[in-house]
């Protein structure tokens, strides 16, 4: 028999996250590369800026600061995404002006989606810059494609300033959403789980969709598709207020479809998107019967998680969940995963479960939800198999790396 400290090692090492690389990839962003090799599209321009927080070169220095000091263009305007220009905000944002470099900040997040033409009256070109997590629902390249649409109906140049794809740009998981379902959350029918960086789903975007934008793309140097952003030695900063950390983006394909219930997604806890929850939740046995799937590359651990007052579900209560650890990375799949998950919750909690308006819409379908409720789930996850190959092929075209 082992020793309680043998024990306890064998328990701590199975709960550490996914093993990273020891060596890490040298890559310059497209950012950094604009320092010294400007395309000839934004020489002497008066440029407009779409970026947030996450907008840096590898140094930390801001997007914003970089193109305001660069003696070939003109920064002239901000234009802020969903969370702002900082990332902090959780709701609708307004227009305001920057503190520190008096320029304006239109908001593409509040009673506008896509520049006006007002906006852009004195822009000659427009650069986008922000980090992408890789997923279909995430706001951020719905603004890119709007934005894209404006410029190309002004006729100025839009320029995407690339970052690699946090989640690696192999896996392709999930259905292409279908064209009933078009939302800030879908704006065009893509899988789910794309693979792409900002600057291939753009390439994507401009032809597939005719958008027709003059478009250039300032492309990665150093990065490969097998890379996930811990493989390189780039900075991570966390591209919104509840995915921190790159843990909660690799669950995030999967467990941002709890939205569509009435089970926490773990929003307003120390893990958000690795676990969810609800008050009414048999954690243990949930726990139980999804480690018993042996689904490749996960496992599921009982816990209880406090929400923080301002969370959107059980704001400030302590509530029983289930914990997603990645054991295998290259093998879990999180869209179908959570998809099991929300299964098996339903039929063990017939009375408490409930979806909630938005999970058609996040899942660009209504056939998920239909399939759970006629136990056809497996069914319909073959059948996304032949959206994820049809999206492959489609994407193709469009690799730059």
């Amino acid at each position: 028999m082992r020793s309680l400290g043998v024990q306890l090692i064998t328990l701590f090492v199975a709960s550490l996250p996914v093993a990273r690389a020891a060596a890490q990839t040298h890559v310059l962003l497209g950012v950094d590369r604009l320092k010294t090799q400007l395309p000839a599209v934004l020489a002497g321009k008066r440029v407009g800026l779409i970026t947030n927080h996450t907008g840096h070169d590898r140094g930390r220095t801001a997007t914003i600061d970089v193109l305001a000091a660069h003696q070939d263009l003109k920064l002239v305007a901000l234009f802020a995404p969903e969370h702002g220009i900082r990332g902090v905000a959780d709701s609708r944002i307004a227009s305001t002006t920057d503190e520190k470099t008096g320029m304006p900040i239109h908001s593409l997040y509040g009673q506008t989606q896509k520049p006006t033409q007002e906006m852009l009256e004195n822009i000659e070109a427009l650069v986008f810059d922000i980090q992408d997590v890789g997923v279909r629902q995430y706001t951020y390249l719905s603004t890119m494609a709007l934005a894209m649409q404006a410029a190309a109906d002004k006729k100025i140049p839009f320029v995407v300033l690339d970052r690699p794809n946090p989640i690696g740009g192999i896996i392709v998981e999930g259905n292409i959403r279908e064209q009933a379902f078009k939302s800030f959350v879908g704006f065009y029918p893509i899988a789910s789980r794309h693979g792409l960086t900002a600057g291939e789903l753009a390439g994507l975007y401009n032809k597939e969709y005719d958008i027709g934008a003059d478009l250039t793309v300032v492309k990665l140097d150093g990065w490969k598709r097998d890379l996930w952003l811990d493989q390189t030695d780039l900075p991570w900063t966390g591209p919104s207020p509840n995915l921190p950390k790159l843990e909660g983006v690799i669950h995030y394909p999967g467990t941002v479809f709890f939205e569509g219930t009435n089970l926490s997604e773990g929003r307003g806890s120390q893990n958000p998107f690795e676990q969810t929850g609800a008050p009414w939740l048999r954690a243990r046995e949930v726990a139980d019967a999804m480690n018993a799937r042996k689904l490749p590359g996960v496992r599921f651990e009982a816990v209880e998680y406090a929400v923080l007052p301002t969370g959107r579900k059980f704001g400030g209560q302590t509530i029983p969940g289930v914990r997603f650890i990645v054991t295998d990375r290259e093998r879990y799949r999180p869209i179908s995963t959570t998809f099991r998950m929300i299964d098996t919750i339903r039929r063990l909690h017939p009375n408490d479960f409930k979806w909630s308006g938005s999970m058609d819409r996040l899942a660009g379908t209504a056939r998920l939800r239909t399939a759970i409720e006629n136990g056809t789930l497996e069914t319909l996850l073959e059948e996304w198999e032949r959206d994820e190959a049809r999206f492959r092929e489609l994407r193709k075209p469009y690799l730059l790396y």
